[in-house]
């Protein structure tokens, strides 16, 4: 289900490349969540002129209607003015949040600076070549997740797809690590989606120092991740696979102060016989399933 919402959301973006855009600043959706009910797929890669004032929250009287239960009926505004573009938050009850910095006052806006208001994430962009920047933009919502900026699953199959006829014409080794949250659905139930997304932020973070520039590190899907490995064979996966679940168990996760544990399992596949992704990755994935039947919080090869 999550690799098909993708499939639309990107196609509902690839129609929006053709508007016009009349303004010099603007707002760009790169986020609406990965539960249905929050948003819908088609405010993916909307683009919200600024000018004057702009309210922003879930009544309809905003003028940036965000119809998802984690944002309030007036939850934000930005006022356009002569020396720039200042948020502010409006007594909102799960605050308004630039880079990852909770608004307390007034904040000025500068290019690139991404919005966080409830589940949605929305970039803003400023500068004489709007249009380049706001085309650039929809560029990359085909190959980054929103939320983590790390690599989507299109990108990722992609990048699959190419390594291994790379690596079966030279016959070079290759390597697939699968791994998810372990009880993800939890942490959502009690200290609900805001922190679940927290979570996948922080853990994308974690995960991307490690990596190194001829691999691929993607958000395959829901809580679920792939590492793939050109130019490394099972044994040095599993090294690097163990070393991912020991940073991941003790590095702190929380969320507005309270402390999440989280863990993660690994499954891993190298490509030997396997002459197509599916296969590939079904044998990751059941590695991963091994993992998770055997206790969580382990590597399984």
């Amino acid at each position: 289900m999550a690799a098909q919402d993708e499939e639309t959301r990107v196609s509902s973006v690839s129609r929006i490349i053709d508007k016009a855009i009349s303004t010099q600043s603007c707002l760009v959706t790169i986020y609406v969540g990965d539960d249905p009910r929050r948003a819908s797929s088609q405010d993916l890669g909307r683009q919200y002129p600024l000018q004057g004032e702009t309210t922003i929250g879930r009544g309809a009287e905003n003028t940036i209607v965000l119809d998802m239960d984690n944002v309030s009926r007036r939850h934000a505004r930005i006022l356009s003015e002569s020396d720039g573009h200042f948020l502010e938050d409006l007594g909102s009850t799960n605050g308004t949040y630039v880079n990852d910095a909770e608004v307390k006052f007034s904040r000025q806006l500068v290019n690139g600076d991404l919005l966080k208001i409830g589940g949605a994430i929305m970039k803003f962009l400023q500068g004489g070549n709007i249009e380049a920047l706001f085309h650039e933009e929809i560029y990359q919502l085909t190959i980054i997740d929103g939320l983590t900026q790390v690599h989507n699953k299109r990108y990722f199959m992609e990048f699959i797809d190419r390594e291994m006829a790379r690596c079966a014409r030279y016959d070079r080794p290759l390597s697939l690590l699968l791994f998810d949250i372990d009880k993800f659905k939890l942490i959502n139930d009690q200290h609900g989606h805001l922190a679940g997304d927290a979570i996948l932020k922080r853990l994308a973070e974690v995960v991307s120092k490690h990596i190194r520039k001829e691999e691929a590190f993607a958000r395959y899907g829901g809580e679920e991740f792939a590492v793939l490995m050109p130019e490394t064979n099972a044994e040095r996966a599993l090294i690097f696979a163990e070393k991912i679940r020991r940073k991941v168990e003790s590095t702190v996760f929380s969320y507005e102060d309270r402390r999440i544990p989280v863990t993660v399992s690994i499954g891993v596949a190298e490509m030997a016989n396997h002459r197509d992704p599916k296969a590939f990755i079904k044998a990751a994935d059941e590695r991963l399933y091994r993992a998770k039947e055997n206790g969580r919080n382990r590597v399984e090869g």
